[in-house]
């Protein structure tokens, strides 16, 4: 199982591209990224989740990661939460392009 990030305070207008380079530019190597988005107009949530990949450690990509500015936001990371059943709202990126 790999290790998650909840990452907040995101820009009203990121997008899943410049978050997922936001991401790799900290020197975070994640398999996944996504914002959360509002599932029928598309507005981000101001939130958003990283997978980290296999052996990343989760401590050091937490602190790498919180309080760095995103398009004049400073984000805050925590470890995430298990999602629970139902769980949705995500156009997440795949990391495949946008």
């Amino acid at each position: 199982m790999t290790a998650k990030l909840y990452v907040c305070n995101l820009p009203p207008d990121v997008t899943d591209t410049q978050f997922r380079d936001f991401v790799t530019n900290a020197g975070i190597q994640a398999t996944t990224t996504c914002v959360v988005r509002e599932r029928l107009t598309g507005i981000p949530w101001g939130f958003g989740f990283v997978d980290l990949e296999e052996g990343e450690d989760l401590q050091r990509a937490m602190s790498g990661l919180n309080g760095q500015v995103l398009q004049g936001n400073n984000v805050t990371v925590n470890a995430a939460k298990g999602q629970g059943k139902g769980f949705a709202g995500s156009t997440g990126d795949s990391g495949q392009g946008e």
